[in-house]
This record gives C-alpha cells, structure tokens and sequence, in this order.
C-alpha cells in the first residue's frame, strides 16, 4: 500500500524529530548520569557513631534508618562490615579516613590509592558511597603535624579517585570545629583565626577547584553549657525567643544554629570564599550529662532534635543565605556507651541500644516495615527508573517509525 507524499515526508520528519530526541537524551544521560550528584540527597542525615559494644548489627541498622526514612549517613571510619551491610540499600554514605592515617595518606599516594581501593572502589557502586571525609576537625585540634599533613592527604585521595574514575561520584571533604574561628558573634564578625589561614586558605582554594562545599561541626548546645547565663536557652533550642540583631549585616536571628552557619559564610567571605556552601557535618543535643553540663536533659534534647528536623524538612536558608537550603547531619544515631569524655559525650543518640526511639520526634523505631522499604525503594530508583522508562518509550517509538519507513 503506498502513502501519499504528505504522509510521507511527515513520517520522515517525525523519525527525524525522534531520532533526534534519543540522540539529546542519550548523549546528556552519558554526560550527567544520575550518579553525578550531590553527596547530599534532600537535607536531612545522621551520623553513625559506633564506640559502643551494645548497639544493633549493621545489618539492622539499615532496617533502622530505611524504616526511620533517613538516606543520608556519616561514619567517622571505613568499617568493611558497614559498608557490606549498607549495599543495595540506597542510602547515600560518607566514609571517614580518620585523623591516624592523615599523615600516611598525606606522604604517599600509593598509600592514597591502596586506601580507596581497598574501602572505595572495592563496595561501589553496589554501596551507595558518595563522599570520604578526610579527617576530623584537624584545622582546630592545634596538631601541627596534622595540620600540614591534611591538604597533601586530600589531594592525594582526590587524585586516586581520579585514576579510579570515581571522582566526578564521590566527593572529597574534610570537617571542621568552631574551634577554627577567631570570633563567631555576631555572626557577620565571623573570621577564621591567624593560625589557621595559613592551612585553611590553601584547602579552600582546592576545594573550591573541585567544587566541595565548606563542613562544620555546630553546637548550640556547647555553646549553651559554656554561657548559660548569657545565652536563652530558648535561643538554642529554636523556641520562641526576642532572638539576636545583627547591627552590621542589619539581619535578625531567632535561633543560634542559623547564627553559626552564617558566622562560617562571614568567615569564608573574608577569606574568599564567599560562594562556598557550608554544610553542617555534626549537630545535636545531648540527652544526659554532667552536673556542670546545664541543659543537658532528655526535654531538651528532644525539643532541639524535633524543631531541628522541622526546620530542615523546610528547605530553608538562613538570615544571611536564604535560598541555600540548609543541610545538617545530626549527631548522632546512638548514645555510645564507649566514648570517652564527659556524660554527655555517651548521650547524644536518637535511638536507644535496642533500636527503639530515645525521645519521640516523629521517627519509627527498629520495627518491620514493608511500607518504609518501599519508600526506601521508590525514592531512590524513582528518577533511575524514570529515566529507564522514558528511553524504553524513545526507542519503542523511533523503531515503531523505522517500520513505518520501511513499508513505504
């Protein structure tokens, strides 16, 4: 049967449209996968601390975070047995290269890619790895060694995900204190001390280079315990308070979290940094503690980690950032019953030894649940599967075309 010559030559157009269609989408899928993201999904995360001979296996803690819907997680550590247990969950992870093997990773990159080799490359992307932390609060612990030995061992990991062509999957960071400021407050006062610039600058330069945002540790709850007297509890603990103005950036804050975020973009501002997304590593409140530790209490720690995950659940900035929303890991998943250190070191825990909820903020405890997993599933293949069927659809549609041209 023949076509006419209309039919025929909008046929021809429409394979030419199709065609053209499968060629963008196929071409942009290889050049932004979607494994090409951030090492944060959404805002909201936890971290797994495990200095405790009492908490549940890493198997569970998976059942725990999927049922709890938490896909973001931190360890301070590259644990074998973690990241096995965490394959084919679909949470996103950030393992730690801790401070002991800083220097040696920093003199060696052989050293560098035996390490990543061995914990990175190893799980992936089986384990849903998307970022190394490498050492903790380094820049503030005043070790001079550590300190000079931290640029050289973020380049040396940097430069061996390169060669394992997992860089552009996994981000390369490095947490810090606040013991890294000279001043806080007010926030717009806020500025990295002498000692530091030397080693922070450079890191900055380079992390700015490969595009990895600015990680700090924030504590309204120290900040509280230091200066009960001076600091509203309230103001801390993101309740309804007469808050704090900042006469020179004229902008008004009602809780202190968001003033130690801005008190790090006043900082990276003045060290030129200023495009630089903080991201808050570590947060939380401890539920028990010393006498000399005020605050320290169960109320307490539930009020701060309930308005916390509200505020976070907004996608909201801060006074100074408003359209960057912010991201905080809270500390911590369990109490640890190992760390040494004050009471409240062993008290920061959302969740019990047991698996049950330390104080009800809205999450499930570890319980069985196919409606969790579910989730689990759904949002973390949603755009993969998305993505898989839009194609199946292209092809079904430029061969049922072809088909057409052939019978012409």
């Amino acid at each position: 049967m023949k076509l006419s010559s209309a039919l025929s030559l909008k046929i021809k157009q429409m394979a030419f449209s199709t065609s053209f269609l499968l060629w963008f989408f196929v071409t942009f899928s290889i050049a932004f996968p979607h494994s090409v993201v951030d090492a944060f999904v959404g805002t909201y995360g936890v971290n797994y601390g495990r200095l405790a001979d009492n908490i549940p296996a890493p198997e569970s803690v998976v059942t725990l975070l999927k049922a709890a819907k938490i896909r973001n997680v931190r360890i301070y550590d590259s644990d074998h047995s973690v990241l096995q247990a965490f394959k084919g969950s679909g949470i996103e992870i950030i393992i730690g290269l801790n401070n002991g093997l800083v220097k040696d990773v920093g003199a060696s990159e052989d050293r560098a890619i035996a390490w990543v080799k061995e914990n990175v490359e190893a799980f992936v992307p089986g384990t849903r790895i998307r970022g190394v932390a490498v050492g903790n609060e380094i820049l503030g612990s005043g070790d001079q060694g550590l300190m000079e030995a931290l640029l050289p061992a973020v380049k040396n990991v940097y430069s061996a995900l390169e060669r394992l062509n997992l860089a552009k999957e996994i981000e390369v960071s490095s947490p810090h204190s606040a013991a890294v400021f000279a001043d806080s407050y007010p926030p717009s006062d806020g500025v990295f001390k002498d000692t530091v610039l030397p080693y922070m600058r450079p890191l900055l330069q380079f992390f700015s280079q490969i595009h990895s945002p600015f990680y700090m540790n924030i504590y309204p709850f120290l900040a509280y315990i230091s200066d009960p007297v001076t600091i509203d509890i309230k103001y801390a603990l993101f309740k309804k308070n007469k808050g704090v103005y900042d006469s020179k950036s004229k902008l008004h804050y009602d809780n202190m979290f968001d003033a130690q975020i801005d008190a790090a973009y006043a900082a990276l501002d003045k060290a030129g940094f200023g495009k630089t997304e903080v991201i808050v590593s570590e947060t939380g409140w401890a539920s028990r503690g010393d006498a000399n530790e005020v605050g320290a209490s169960v109320k307490n720690a539930k009020t701060y980690n309930s308005n916390l995950r509200k505020k976070l659940l907004k996608k909201k900035g801060t006074p100074a950032r408003p359209k960057t929303p912010v991201k905080a890991y809270v500390f911590a998943l369990f109490n640890e019953n190992l760390k040494p250190g004050p009471t409240s070191e062993r008290n920061f825990g959302l969740f019990k030894a047991d698996g049950s909820t330390a104080y009800d903020i809205g999450f499930t405890g570890l319980v069985p649940s196919s409606a969790s997993s579910s989730f689990i599933s759904i949002k973390g293949n949603g755009l993969q599967g998305l993505l898989g069927s839009s194609l199946s659809l292209m092809i079904y549609a430029s061969c049922s075309v072809a088909v057409l041209l052939l019978m012409m």
